[in-house]
């Protein structure tokens, strides 16, 4: 039996869909170059502990910020909001790139800081437009568009830094220092990067966007401080966010763990082809989970989301456990030219190192198709809450808030040296432990909330108005 999965072919500029697509590529140039170069492990550099340090602050800003970002999305609006927030990720690769030249590690830990803030402004907006633009029945897809233009703007970057290091020779092992990436890799990022900036504004917000039943999602252009405080102040106490807080300190944890045993085993230009992989596993979990949630043949929801969550439990059961059987073959003491499966370290793409790498390789791959599923299965889980954009821009701030407060942990673990194996156990138990809280969740989510979206939240204007509703003045 096949499953349905098509994409509507609404192409109009005020489309939810050629808005996702707009966010996609807007996150294309900006956290896609930035996931590209954390694939080349410890963002390229070879201090992998100033990596740490700096990924720890950023996440630690982002933690604190990402609680109030939805609630400035909801004043400042989409565009405003998100052309805020790439400004942080160019900046912070052009830190590594001073650090790498000109030893400046104050400046990368600063950059780091910016990046925490400007970052959770980016992913308010976005989770506003992913979860809250299309109709229900299209919000898995909806993940599954935004989540593969993001990630093949880390295929991409990867691809350009792989282009680069290809010819570059193996250097001699050394137990002193990882082989350095190279400025031109740096350069090209920062470039394309600063491109996000304009295309933030091609955004269009909530109430100029049409569905394809003609409903928009959002009357109201923006929201009174004192309202949105409120708003906020429900939805800390709402039992629902308690519940899914282990899902989201999780759904990053593993990040600092990927990222040190990646730095830890490859050369530069073998960084570069996992990175490259790891965008392509992205790309494909984030289309299956899209397909399960939108696609099982289940006139239910709540069965559809469900099965969903057994799908990722499950695969993170696999993946991970066949991670703790490679784990358990080396340790963060073992340092190059150490011989791990019988190569030396750092393990390159060809010659006698091809056979050691291959294996970890397709795991590290495996990895980011469960980190996608996990990803995607989170938005939707908050997409089955509201359909507002308030609302949703309020739990996509605090979603990416708890996230990164796991993520600044998780820096900080990897940064004070912490064995690899205490790291993926701790992940792996995260991961596992959260997911029954979510199914819970789940298991009380209505099969539609129009006509009943947000209840009292933020006034009358909360549920979708027809597109000539929204030609009429709100009030007499």
């Amino acid at each position: 039996m096949t499953i349905p999965f098509t994409f509507p072919p609404s192409l109009r500029y005020n489309s939810p869909w050629t808005q996702v697509v707009i966010l996609g590529l807007v996150v294309f140039s900006s956290v896609g170059m930035f996931s590209a170069v954390n694939g080349l492990g410890a963002g390229g550099l070879q201090d992998t502990q100033l990596s740490d340090t700096a990924q720890g602050v950023l996440y630690g800003c982002f933690a604190v910020a990402g609680f109030f970002a939805g609630s400035v999305h909801n004043m400042l609006g989409p565009r405003l909001t998100l052309s805020l927030g790439t400004t942080g990720y160019s900046l912070y690769v052009g830190a590594l790139w001073a650090y790498q030249v000109h030893g400046t590690r104050c400046f990368l830990v600063l950059a780091g800081a910016l990046l925490g803030v400007t970052a959770a402004l980016l992913w308010a907006a976005q989770g506003a437009v992913m979860m809250a633009y299309p109709m229900e029945k299209d919000k898995g897809r909806s993940f599954a568009v935004f989540w593969s233009l993001f990630q093949l703007g880390t295929l991409v970057g990867a691809a350009i830094a792989l282009a680069i290091e290809a010819r570059a020779s193996r250097p001699a092992g050394s137990s002193q220092a990882l082989p350095a990436v190279s400025t031109a890799v740096y350069l090209v990022f920062v470039v394309i990067m600063l491109t996000a900036v304009p295309t933030s504004w091609l955004l269009l917000p909530p109430h100029l966007v049409v569905r394809a039943d003609g409903s928009v999602p959002r009357l109201d252009r923006a929201i009174s401080p004192r309202r949105e405080l409120a708003g906020l102040g429900r939805l800390l106490a709402d039992w629902r966010m308690l519940a899914l807080f282990p899902m989201f300190f999780s759904s990053n944890f593993f990040y600092s763990y990927q990222g040190a045993v990646t730095a830890f085993l490859f050369t530069p230009r073998t960084r570069a082809l996992v990175s490259l992989l790891t965008g392509l596993g992205s790309m494909v979990g984030s289309v299956v989970i899209g397909l399960l949630t939108d696609g099982l043949p289940f006139a239910s929801r709540r069965r559809r989301a469900l099965a969903a969550a057994a799908y990722v439990l499950l695969l993170n059961l696999v993946v991970w456990g066949a991670g703790l059987a490679f784990q358990l073959q080396f340790a963060r003491a073992d340092r190059a030219p150490a011989v791990v499966r019988g190569a030396a370290l750092p393990w390159d793409w060809s010659g006698a190192d091809a056979t050691a790498a291959a294996g970890p390789v397709v795991l590290i791959m495996a990895y980011y198709v469960a980190d996608a599923s996990f990803q995607g299965l989170a938005y939707y889980t908050m997409s089955c809450l509201s359909n507002d954009p308030f609302e949703l821009a309020r739990m996509a701030g605090y979603y990416k808030g708890v996230q990164s407060a796991g993520a600044a942990v998780s820096f900080g673990m990897d940064a004070a040296s912490t064995a690899f194996l205490a790291e993926h156990l701790v992940s792996w138990l995260l991961l596992l432990a959260s997911l029954p809280l979510c199914a819970c969740v789940l298991w009380h989510t209505p099969d539609t909330l129009v006509g009943n979206d947000d209840g009292p939240d933020d006034g009358p204007d909360d549920g979708p108005r027809s597109a000539a509703a929204a030609r009429q003045p709100s009030h007499p």
